[in-house]
């Protein structure tokens, strides 16, 4: 199966899925192919920042997210040996401190508008195996299975919204340098107890981070910090002294925590590190999110970079094709101030890991 196009975006998380929005807009043919066979999948960033939300409110997409659901956060706690100690509230005019959108509402509502335009076309359940190359080096677009069938794309630019675990990257030699911060990430899902108000809880417990995010539909994302690679050698040792510890820091969890959590299965491990592209672009290949810059989850930066990248990589790949710019140069030249955000937002990440215990001074006056 052939298909052409002017640009081939790999990876329908929210980077790919707006970019080949905001190309198909424009009348830019894009093919969208996404490996999963639906956008409900495996755990991903939710949390929405001022610079997210404004990116989808320039492009209209804010109110069509808002109807299937999101939940704007009121307040941050910090907590010590189970007592609240600190807040922090919203600034007026703004009424909340971040908003949690759960994924699948925020690509279904990109990609229903998507789906209005004749310029672009969505393959599900279709995993890119190499990257295609003419006789100059250039790549041309993506070999792929969809389903039991092998698939071409041949296309202008091929853009690599894959994730931390890049195919395009891979395929298009591009090195990765990864930086270990020291630490990995448990997750658990836990229904919210009755009364429980939208907010982010922060404790630090045996000097590790452990924060709380309400989520929409009534839930809490629980994230606790461990050392990186203990994982294993915890999970050999008893259940019961570990849970204790996140009762102690929140005991008006006991009860749901209690009914959900009751083994290390219970929680699923995220192997935190950030990485860095030198270049994100080569020879008819893009990167954008985590495929060029993978974030760490403090500070929740990750979803909303992958999104600004779309917003930006949409203006400069429809400047190019006005331009005639066919090699897409203009991409190559406006690296470096989006190379220089990015750092200074993972220095950020970095700054708030070292410094997160700090927090809790107050608390030992």
């Amino acid at each position: 199966m052939l298909v052409k196009s002017d640009v081939c975006i790999v990876g329908s998380g929210p980077g790919g899925a707006l970019l080949a929005y905001l190309l198909a807009k424009q009348d830019i043919s894009v093919v969208l192919l996404e490996r999963h066979s639906e956008v409900a999948r495996e755990f991903r960033g939710e949390f929405l920042n001022d610079e997210g939300e404004a990116i989808l409110k320039k492009h209209g997409l804010f109110e069509d997210v808002e109807r299937l659901g999101l939940l704007r956060m009121e307040q941050i706690e910090y907590w010590n040996d189970g007592q609240l100690f600190k807040r922090i509230f919203p600034e007026f005019p703004i009424d909340h401190v971040g908003i949690h959108v759960p994924q699948n509402h925020l690509l279904t509502a990109i990609l229903n508008e998507a789906e209005k335009l004749d310029s672009f076309q969505l393959m599900m359940n279709t995993r890119v195996t190499d990257l295609i190359q003419n006789e100059m080096g250039r790549f041309t677009g993506v070999k792929a299975r969809k389903g039991g069938n092998d698939l071409e794309v041949q296309s202008s630019l091929v853009i690599g919204a894959d994730g931390r675990f890049s195919m395009v990257r891979k395929k298009a030699g591009i090195p990765v340098v990864i930086k270990n911060h020291g630490y990995d990430l448990l997750w658990a899902k836990i229904p919210a107890p009755e009364g429980w108000k939208p907010s982010i809880k922060m404790a630090l417990v045996n000097g590790s981070q452990v924060a709380l995010f309400t989520q929409a539909g009534g839930f809490i994302q629980i994230g606790w910090n461990i050392e990186h690679g203990s994982f294993p050698h915890l999970r050999k040792q008893p259940f019961d002294p570990f849970i204790e510890d996140l009762l102690f820091a929140f005991p008006e969890l006991k009860k749901v925590v209690c009914e959900n959590i009751s083994s290390w299965h219970d929680f699923i491990l995220l192997d935190v590190y950030s990485s860095y592209c030198e270049t994100w672009t080569k020879d008819g290949v893009a990167l954008l999110g985590d495929a060029a810059h993978t974030m760490t989850p403090t500070g929740a930066f990750g979803l909303n970079c992958a999104m600004k990248d779309a917003d930006i990589l949409a203006e400069l790949i429809q400047r190019c094709i006005m331009q005639g710019d066919i090699g897409f140069l203009g991409l190559k030249m406006a690296e470096p101030e989006r190379k220089a955000e990015i750092e200074r937002l993972q220095a950020i990440q970095v700054d708030k890991e070292i410094s997160f215990a700090s927090q809790f001074a107050a608390a030992y006056v």
